[in-house]
């Protein structure tokens, strides 16, 4: 097995792996849904995630219909992490072919404060006597 090189995403709110804190997906422009459903739970829809590897791609009944799917796993400690659509079999669920769900229990959201060194007082926050 080769070496395994990680991205780290620059934002200032994205999801990691709950297991490793492998970075995962920025969590705004990413995030295509917050209300899907899992076996174990909530789940996300992404439209791109990063330091992941895929399973073997097989068919599944799910509650909106047959998906040919692939599990998702952490490409750093191997957890399963949730599936990426690969096809789906109703014209109607087409919109979610190639984008991934990652299960809420198994990720978790860093948000970090960027603080601005540089900023200067505007005349609102100064203080009047």
């Amino acid at each position: 097995m080769g070496r395994v090189f990680l991205v780290e995403l620059e934002g200032s709110s994205f999801y990691k792996c709950r297991f490793c804190h492998s970075h995962l997906a920025l969590a705004g422009a990413n995030v295509l849904s917050w209300s899907f459903n899992s076996r174990h739970g909530r789940a996300y829809l992404f439209s791109k995630v990063v330091n992941i590897t895929v399973g073997p791609q097989e068919d599944k009944l799910m509650i909106t219909g047959m998906h040919t799917v692939e599990d998702v796993f952490c490409c750093c400690c191997g957890q399963i992490l949730g599936w990426k659509y690969v096809f789906a079999h109703d014209k109607n669920q087409k919109y979610k072919e190639g984008k991934f769900v990652l299960e809420r229990w198994r990720i978790e959201e860093e948000v970090s404060e960027e603080v601005n060194l540089d900023a200067r007082p505007g005349p609102i926050d100064v203080d009047s006597p």
